[in-house]
């Protein structure tokens, strides 16, 4: 007869497996709970020490040099926030006293700035949830940012709307009209987003690609031509091959 604890046990698993997996399990859930903060300072210092050794902790984009992003918000050592932060942070430093609309609740988790920020599903203490096709504003905007948003709309939603991306590009227009904006897509996530790129149907007056080229993290400046049809998990974790767009002003 088995004992109470071995009848806990799902039928067919070995009892030292079932162990193994749940001290797996309790490991696990101590480490992202209870060990994480304390721990992550310390990764984080041993990754920027290593890129600082290794690269001068910087990346080439543009025609200017940016520090990389090292943060504890979403692990950015490990994914293309370590680029896109750098990028429009830049646009955000060069213009003290601008008034700025961030489309999706991204950068300020890097860095705090006066900004207004429309993010349609993210509950968070002065974000407008509201659609930003239909966000209006009071009065326009001189710079727009966005971080790894637009790639989500009209994807990541109940209905699925294929040209909703395309509206998103007019309503900053409409949004900055005499303003700037600067907008990151990581490519391979939306295949529509892609393809209105790949066309040309979804156009900015600049564009600059990025590239992921190691396990560490390492992002290189590239072409259209070397970014275009990059997966997107593949072969590195998240993003291998961003696009950044600038809307420079009325059109």
């Amino acid at each position: 007869m088995s004992s109470t604890r071995e009848s806990r046990v799902p039928a067919g698993v070995a009892p030292a497996d079932y162990r193994r997996a749940a001290a797996y399990r309790l490991a696990r859930w101590c480490y992202r709970h209870l060990l994480s903060w304390p721990v992550d300072p310390l990764v984080r210092a041993a990754v920027w020490l290593r890129e600082g050794r290794r690269r001068g902790g910087t990346f080439e984009f543009a025609g200017r040099s940016y520090p990389y992003c090292v943060h504890l918000h979403n692990r950015s050592w490990r994914n293309e926030r370590i680029v896109e932060v750098p990028i429009v942070w830049a646009e955000i430093a060069a213009r003290p006293g601008a008034r700025i609309l961030e489309i999706g609740n991204v950068a300020a988790h890097y860095q705090r700035f006066r900004r207004d920020t429309v993010d349609k599903y993210e509950p968070f203490p002065g974000v407008v949830n509201e659609d930003i096709v239909e966000f209006r504003a009071v009065r326009p905007y001189d710079l727009v940012v966005s971080i790894s948003t637009l790639e989500h709309v009209g994807f990541d939603e109940e209905v699925r709307d294929p040209a909703k991306s395309l509206r998103v590009v007019e309503a900053i227009r409409r949004l900055a009209p005499g303003g700037l904006a600067v907008i990151t897509v990581p490519l391979g996530y939306n295949p529509d987003l892609d393809a209105h790129l790949d066309s040309g149907r979804l156009r900015f007056d600049r564009t600059g690609c990025l590239k992921r080229v190691s396990a560490a993290n390492a992002w290189v400046e590239a072409s259209w031509a070397d970014v275009r049809g990059t997966p997107y998990g593949r072969p590195f974790p998240n993003a291998n091959a961003l696009v950044v767009g600038w809307r420079d002003g009325p059109a």
